[in-house]
């Protein structure tokens, strides 16, 4: 928002000035450290308990891994003379993946041994206290892991996005139908770290916020999601609430109503999504499907927008002056068209199918 908004200005008043540059910057702070966010915030969004010490361990595993990992630490494992004869994986091992690692070891060992119970000599490390410590333990291992097995990783990352850029648009759909489809188990911030941010020198999103981009190209990996988040999903909340029985529409009203204002305006549509994609994986499927669908006609008319949160009306706006923003007015039609097909396919399969 804050990197939105500085491109607003900037465009307002004709070129770069100390509020833009202000406000550019204090976003930038924010997105040039996503990884370490990732590690924080997944290790307490993890946590059975919102408890800053499951943050803190994620912060702990977090720079454990990375600090072992860094070229310059490398280079004193391998005994090489020169840091850029160090494999170029290393370069990048402060990324979104590897943080989503990291914010996993940290809330495992916070809901594992936040009521661990030591002898009284050592009573003082008991509980909350030693969760740190555990943390930094098992990150040595991840760490140990990583330096053998990260190489492999990262060239596979960077091979699978190489590959999905030559497929053209037919690649993006595969990236949008793998998106949605590794929603319910989380792994969908891994594959976003691929084609998002600088794991395998695609960073999609950082370099559309940042203007750097190439026009035309840059945004193609998130301009799909906004006609799904904004109309798409609020078109599937309305089937969902016609077709509930007569005895359920208010509590479909509040949990419907509530996610499509949630997928409108901010892009977060977890609450529509895990409203039925247990219930009715059918649907959820067709979900997928359309999201991918989505995403290669964006690239091939082709539409160009981006987002430093997600899909919603928000970012949209605040994206629209971006100079990486291309023929974004096209988004609001293309919306429309998935709105009610959205509607036309989930009241079919609730009404006909489902029930």
């Amino acid at each position: 928002m804050l990197s939105g908004i500085g491109y607003w200005i900037k465009m307002a008043t004709g070129g770069d000035n100390i509020v833009s540059t202000f406000l550019a910057a204090a976003g930038g702070s924010l997105l040039d450290n996503m990884a370490l966010l990732f590690a924080v915030g997944i290790a307490l969004g993890m946590a059975q308990k919102s408890d800053g010490t499951s943050a803190l361990a994620g912060l702990v595993s977090w720079l454990v891994v990375t600090t072992l990992l860094k070229p310059e630490t490398v280079l004193l494992f391998t005994g090489v003379d020169d840091v850029n004869e160090v494999d170029p994986a290393f370069l990048k091992v402060q990324n979104v993946f590897v943080g989503i690692m990291c914010g996993l070891i940290g809330a495992y060992c916070y809901n594992k041994f936040k009521d661990t119970k030591l002898p009284d000599a050592l009573s003082f490390f008991s509980g909350k206290r030693s969760v740190a410590i555990v943390t930094a333990g098992v990150s040595l291992v991840l760490a140990i892991v990583l330096f053998f097995v990260w190489p492999w990783v990262y060239g596979g990352l960077v091979g699978f996005g190489e590959w999905i850029v030559t497929l053209g648009a037919f690649g993006t759909g595969i990236y949008g139908f793998l998106n949605r489809l590794l929603i319910p188990v989380g792994l969908h911030h891994a594959l976003n770290s691929v084609f998002w941010f600088d794991v395998a020198g695609i960073n999609d999103l950082n370099n559309f916020l940042a203007g750097e981009g190439t026009y035309g190209v840059t945004g193609q990996y998130m301009t799909g999601f906004f006609p799904i988040m904004m109309f798409g999903l609020p078109g599937a909340a309305l089937a969902m609430y016609l077709t509930a029985k007569t005895t359920r529409k208010r509590l479909a009203y509040g949990i419907l109503f509530s996610g499509a204002i949630a997928s409108f305006f901010v892009g977060v549509t977890e609450p529509l999504e895990f409203a039925f994609m247990f219930l009715a994986p059918v649907l959820y499927l067709v979900h997928a499907v359309f999201t991918g669908i989505s995403m290669a006609i964006s690239q091939i008319l082709p539409v160009r927008m981006g987002f430093g949160f997600s899909g919603g009306f928000i970012d949209l706006v605040l994206g629209w002056a971006n100079p990486m923003a291309q023929n974004p007015w096209l988004i609001p039609v293309m919306g429309v068209f998935w709105f009610f097909l959205y509607f036309v396919v989930f009241w079919f399969f609730l009404y006909f199918v489902v029930f």
